[in-house]
């Protein structure tokens, strides 16, 4: 896990029925506006994505403001097919973003 100054970032590997996925986990450290925080969460997914080669899809899930998340999803979608994040209403990852015709923009995910 990689924590700055006002945000988390971690990375696992996983997977979703037989495709490799990685897993982002994020969330709030010290508190901060969004002026500070987009900075952080960039920092934090650049040092995590350094244990990650990218592949067909990543998945995040974890408290974060829509700025942050849209900073992360950037950095993301670069390396990966595939982006989901996690909805708590549904209890299943949204994709968000598709590169990967697998997967399609508002398919539900379960882990």
């Amino acid at each position: 896990m990689t924590t700055t100054t006002t945000f988390k970032v971690a990375g696992s590997s996983t997977s979703v029925g037989d495709v490799p996925a990685t897993l982002v986990t994020v969330g709030f450290a010290d508190p901060g506006t969004n002026q500070q925080i987009v900075v952080d969460a960039v920092a934090g997914i650049d040092a995590v994505l350094g244990d990650f080669p990218g592949g067909r899809l990543a998945l995040i899930t974890g408290p974060a403001s829509m700025p942050a998340v849209v900073a992360i999803g950037h950095k993301l979608v670069h390396r990966f097919g595939a982006v989901a994040c996690f909805d708590p209403k549904l209890q299943n990852f949204v994709v968000s973003v598709s590169h990967d015709p697998s997967f399609k923009v508002g398919d539900l995910i379960t882990l």
